[in-house]
């Protein structure tokens, strides 16, 4: 499964521990250019968005939100710790895009 991380500059063990759930690729958008702000395709391989929200600003989170919703795409907000992300993964059940869905 694929997931895309909108928000922070870095990750820090983020990214080592969604890889121990079994969560093969991050892709990390930090928010910061203005590319990042617009409305932008989310590629067909993620299966959930993740967006920081101490580390976005409400543009972004807006559009990012439009995007995926038009997409199918389920969005999880939490700060940037892996406590506070790993509380909230732990309501999602994940096997493939079209499966990742609230337990």
């Amino acid at each position: 499964m694929s997931v895309m991380l909108v928000g922070a500059d870095h990750l820090g063990n983020i990214e080592k521990n969604l890889q121990l759930l079994g969560i093969n690729a991050v892709e990390h958008v930090t928010g910061r250019k203005a590319a990042n702000r617009r409305k932008t395709k989310i590629p067909i391989s993620i299966a959930l968005i993740v967006v920081f929200i101490d580390y976005v600003n409400h543009i972004t989170t807006n559009n990012i939100k439009q995007v995926a919703k038009a997409q199918g795409v389920p969005l999880i907000f939490a700060n940037r710790s892996w406590s506070s992300l790993q509380e909230k993964l732990a309501n999602y059940h994940f096997k493939e895009r079209g499966d990742c869905r609230l337990q």
